[in-house]
């Protein structure tokens, strides 16, 4: 069993220390892969609503793909502007939706956005780093 002191180490950042008081973003968020900045401390709000993103991979690879593989992922940084953004690229529609995907190195989807919802862009914190 390892000591206590080193499983909180390497633990991965939860909600509550990257959400200020006022519940926005504390920290930077990060593309994970190149480390680009996605999102400046402050430009997004914290959220929990379920939403299904694909596997992480190149955009090119994203958008042409019809299969299922994926997650339900629950916490999310919610942007009301696309001018907000730092460093974003969108695919192509996928039905209604575009997937959010890091402009530099074009891996995602990091995030959700629904066409019918013009202020509602979703980041998932499990797709993003924080600085």
């Amino acid at each position: 069993m390892a000591a206590p002191g080193l499983e909180m180490e390497t633990a991965v950042m939860g909600p509550e220390e990257l959400v200020c008081a006022r519940g926005r973003n504390r920290k930077a968020v990060l593309c994970q892969r190149c480390g680009s900045r996605v999102l400046l401390p402050g430009a997004a709000t914290f959220t929990r609503r379920e939403l299904f993103l694909p596997a992480m991979k190149k955009k090119n690879a994203l958008v042409g793909s019809h299969d299922l593989d994926g997650d339900v992922l629950q916490d999310h940084w919610l942007v009301d502007d696309m001018f907000s953004f730092e460093n974003v690229g969108f695919t192509k529609d996928v039905g209604n939706i575009k997937f959010l995907i890091c402009a530099d190195c074009e891996i995602g989807p990091i995030g959700w956005h629904c066409l019918d919802d013009k202020k509602s862009f979703y980041v998932a914190l499990d797709r993003v780093s924080h600085e």
